[in-house]
């Protein structure tokens, strides 16, 4: 293993072990009616610290570092991270429900190669959802954008 990968795993470590010991000093780790505001922040660091401690005790063989992918694989990878970051960075100006449309648009198109008529259905299908439950039910603010008045 290179000490790279030590180096990290032992900062995972105690960097999990502190967030794990951080809920637990100044969170409730169980109320009155249940798991309190403690629980997933604890044993989200629990997790985190036997990954670490996984990652730290692990032998790899040289042939498993050439994991980057190469050619269309690539460009897949890179298309998804690029509609990613374009659909953050747009979120206040095309609002959650525009968003998640042109969003699902591009990445089933590009991604799938399906045909438009099931491309468009996927994508509006997936955004009304997407307002219903968490906008119309849930009654979350959502980021609306400038072409949504509802």
């Amino acid at each position: 293993m290179r000490s790279a990968d030590r180096i990290t795993a032992v900062l995972l470590l105690v960097f999990s072990a502190a967030f794990a010991a951080g809920a637990l000093k100044y969170y409730r780790y169980w109320a009155h009616d249940g798991p309190g505001p403690a629980f997933l922040p604890f044993w989200l660091g629990v997790v985190m610290a036997v990954l670490a401690a996984m990652m730290l005790l692990r032998r790899i063989d040289r042939s498993a570092l050439d994991w980057l992918p190469r050619g269309e694989a690539r460009n897949r990878v890179l298309v998804v991270l690029g509609v990613t970051a374009a659909f953050i960075g747009l979120l206040k100006v095309l609002g959650m429900v525009v968003g998640t449309a042109l969003f699902l648009i591009v990445l089933v198109r590009y991604l799938g190669r399906h045909a438009w008529w099931l491309t468009f259905t996927i994508a509006l299908a997936a955004a009304a959802i997407n307002w219903l439950v968490f906008v119309h039910w849930l009654r979350l603010p959502m980021p609306q954008g400038m072409f949504w008045t509802f």
